[in-house]
This record gives structure tokens, sequence and C-alpha cells, in this order.
């Protein structure tokens, strides 16, 4: 059988953690179909991967890509630095299910505008994906938030015993219809009032599907480890796997805690399966929030409703201009969006290097002057930390962006290369490959990313989109695609 592509003469790095070897590569339609030594049969095209990288592509575990992929299928900012699959709905926010009225409410916001939610359930979004056929692969979560937007009278409430069983309702359908599992963002003002019962009561749907927790927990901060202690409750009542969005330690008097929380993973992690994952800069993004203002450590403004000539400049320096202080000026700007530098080196370095951590870039696609992570993410693993700071070997930083992100949130036949798997695959330069793009200008295509192929197809080669996509929409194991 004539493949595809063959890939000759390459540094296989296969996702599953263990050592690399040299070898050909063949693939035929949407799989990978042989792995030798020596290849000999020909193919239709020949890549010459010689000091080349072959890896399993990048799956961004962490994303809020929900709308954007389907309003910019050819999603550059993902395929350029090697990701084949997102799942989207993390922190409690998910376009699937979103019923709106007359606005978009907080955080959902963060997501898109209105006019572009419109899907009730995950049918209707598995159905638009397909119709568009993004970049990337697409799978996704429920938000808790969301799902809380249909269903309570009052988002500053805590959900009574009607708005929970609609709640589940809800959820089940979106179960049933290969919803990866539930997510929560907990620390935001529309959730944080729920209880910890409304919580336990959604996630007993998991355990039925084999479904995930993932949670933005109440918070990063000080009172990071009762936050913790409730994640975890929420796993062992529900008996499913907790995973902990973006982990970290916030805020300079809790600068060097991962110490503590990573030993507090390790104690659970006897009785418990959780993991967690992790942008790796020491800034993170959101909308402008005043409770986290503070003069601790810099606050970047990348877009600001009332003031937008105030992008890209920081807090304490308009604060300086105005001569007001951080707060004032920080509700001036109103709605706005900020990068804060709320972590320390110590704690990112930590946390990369910890067993239960993978990947997830946490970018903001709408952001019009983005956090560089949106872009830079796993260039950023592969080069800078790895190649370059050797806070481990390469063949680690693809596990934990591979074969270990796959497992955890079952994306069946995918995150390895091996025989009958799907051809998700990057080509990369070990020597090169590594972000672009600053703070100040992180709207630059990764280095060192050579191609990148999705279910077969080469998306992207020679740091220019090919104009061939051919991303699915990834419903719990493998692909099922109930209606």
């Amino acid at each position: 059988m004539k493949a595809d592509y063959l890939f000759r003469n390459a540094t296989v790095i296969d996702g599953s953690g263990y050592a690399e070897y040299i070898a050909d590569v063949a693939i035929k339609g949407d799989r990978i179909i042989r792995i030798a030594p020596t290849i000999t049969e020909e193919a239709e095209t020949v890549i010459d991967c010689t000091n080349l990288v072959l890896s399993p592509g990048f799956i961004d575990v962490h994303t809020h890509d929900d709308l954007i992929v389907v309003k910019r299928p050819e999603y550059v900012e993902k395929t350029s630095q090697g990701v084949t699959s997102i799942i989207v709905g993390n922190c409690g926010i998910s376009a699937v299910c979103a019923v709106l009225k007359d606005e978009v409410p907080d955080p959902i916001n963060l997501l898109g505008e209105l006019d572009e939610f419109h899907y009730p359930d995950l049918a209707s979004y598995r159905d638009k994906i397909d119709s568009v056929t993004p970049s990337v692969n697409v799978a996704t979560l429920i938000g808790h938030t969301t799902l809380r937007n249909n269903c309570v009278d009052s988002l500053l409430e805590p959900a009574n015993a009607a708005n929970v069983k609609q709640m589940q309702q809800v959820l089940r359908k979106a179960l049933e219809q290969g919803a990866l599992g539930l997510s929560t963002g907990l620390s935001y003002g529309n959730a944080i009032n729920s209880s910890t019962e409304e919580i336990c009561a959604l996630a007993e749907l998991l355990a039925e599907f084999q479904g995930i927790y993932t949670t933005h927990m109440r918070t990063e901060y000080d009172g990071i480890i009762d936050a913790m202690q409730e994640a975890f409750h929420v796993g062992r009542h529900a008996k499913v796997p907790v995973q902990i969005s973006h982990h970290k330690c916030a805020g300079a008097k809790n600068w060097g805690r991962t110490v503590e929380t990573l030993a507090l993973i390790e104690k659970y992690q006897q009785n418990q399966d959780i993991n967690c994952d992790l942008y790796p800069y020491r800034a993170g993004s959101s909308n402008l929030d005043l409770k986290q203002v503070t003069e601790d450590y810099d606050i970047l403004i990348t877009w600001s409703t009332p003031h937008p000539d105030m992008a890209g400049k920081k807090l304490q320096e308009i604060a300086a201009d105005w001569a007001v202080d951080v707060h004032e000026a920080a509700s001036r700007l109103v709605p706005a969006g900020a990068i804060y530098f709320q972590m320390h080196e110590d704690d990112v370095r930590r946390v990369l290097q910890h067993a239960s951590s993978m990947i997830g870039s946490d970018g903001l696609p709408c952001d019009p002057n983005p956090h560089p992570r949106l872009w830079g993410t796993f260039p950023r693993v592969l080069g800078y930390y790895s190649r370059d700071e050797k806070l481990f070997p390469l063949t680690t930083a693809v596990h934990k962006m591979t074969g270990m992100s796959a497992k955890r949130f079952a994306l069946q036949d995918r995150g390895l290369i091996k025989e009958g798997h799907f051809a998700d695959l990057v080509v990369f330069d070990p020597n090169k490959v590594n972000e672009a793009g600053t703070f100040q200008n992180p709207k630059q295509k990764a280095e060192g990313i050579e191609h990148v192929f999705v279910n077969g197809v080469l998306t992207y080669s020679q740091k220019q989109m090919t104009g061939k996509r051919s991303g699915r929409f990834l419903s719990k194991n493998n692909n099922v695609d109930p209606k």
C-alpha cells in the first residue's frame, strides 16, 4: 500500500516519555500505518527529517477557543506552534450549552460576542465544527458558570435544588453527546457563591461517563490550600479524576508555596486521580478584576473600553500619569483586560517539572493584545525550558503535551506515534524551536516548527498555513458520534 507521506530518518519522540529513536514513519489517509528503521516502499511525498524531531501533534488541554475556531477556522495561533487538538470549555465557561438573553455575563464574555453563541447543546456545536472543519481537532468540557447562567435566577447566589436538577439535565445530555467532563471557574464573581454541594451534585454525573472534573479553583492566592481541599473533595465525592487548571501560587506573599501545594497533590494522589496543567509563564491574563489590583507586581493593560489608548501600558504607569492610585486607575479603565505578573519564576519551574503537570496555553484569542502564551506556549516549553534551561529532557516535554494529555482527556488513538493512531504529527527543529512573541509584540509565529499534520493532512508548512484543514470534533472516547 503506497503511503501518502513518508518521513525518512526522523528522530521520533513518540509521546510516551520514553527514549527517542531514529526511524522512518509512513502515513496513509488519517492514520500512521508503519514505523520501521527503514521503509523502502514508495510514497506520494517523502519528507527528509534528518536532524529533525517527529512528534505527536500537541494537545492544548486548557483553552478558551470555543468560538474562535468557528469564527476563524484557519486557526494560525495554535496551528503554527504545532497544536493539533484543543480542549475548550475550561474555567467554568463553555459556548456549548450557553443560552444567553441580552448580554454575555462575565467571564463568559471572554469567549466572544452575544451573536456568536448559537449552541444550546453539544450536538449543535459538533455539527458546526464538522461543517467549518477547523485547522485543529476540538473537544469540549461543559462549563459550570454556563450552566448556572441558564438555570439560576441570580448568578451571585447559590443554586437551589430545582436549579441543580435543571443543570444536571443539561449536563447529562451534553455528556451523552460526548462532552469530556465538567469545568468550574469558582474564583469568578458569577460562580464564587456556588456551594460545594452544588458542584458535587453536578460532578456526580461524571462517573457514569468516565468524565473528568477540571477546576479554576476558588482562589490561587492566600487560601489556595482550602481551595485545593475543596477540589479534591469534589473528586472523591463523585469518584472522578480531578484536574487543577493552570496551577499557580499567585500574589507576592504566596511565592514559594508550590512546595506546599505540590506536596499536597502527592499526598492525595495516593488515593485519588489528581493532575494539573499550567502555562509556562509567570504572568496570567484575564479581564481586569478590581479585586486583584495591587502594587505588589506589574499589571499590563491589554484593552480598555473607555480608554483604548491605554492598551499596552502598565497600570502603575497609567496611575502615575493620571495622578491617582492604581485602584482608582483600574476603576476608570474597566471594562478592560489585563496581564498579571502574579507568579514567581521558581514556582513556574517547580510545577513544570512535577510529574503531575501537563501543558495548556489558557490563551485569550479575543484579546486584541493577547498574552504571548496564545502563540508560543508549546515551543517555549520545548525550546526555552527544555533545551536552553534544561529543566527536563525533550522526551518529557513532549510527553507533557501529547501522550499524557491524550490519556488524561480520553482522546483515543491520539497523543502517540504508534501504528494505527491518527496522524496528528509535528516536525520541528530541536535546535531552533522556541516562541517568537513577547508581551509587547505577542502575535508571532513560533520558530522551528517545520510541518504540522492534522488527521494526515499537511496543514502548516514552512511558517505558512497550507489552506488545507482537517480538524474534527472529538467526542469522549474514540470520536463516537451519538446524536
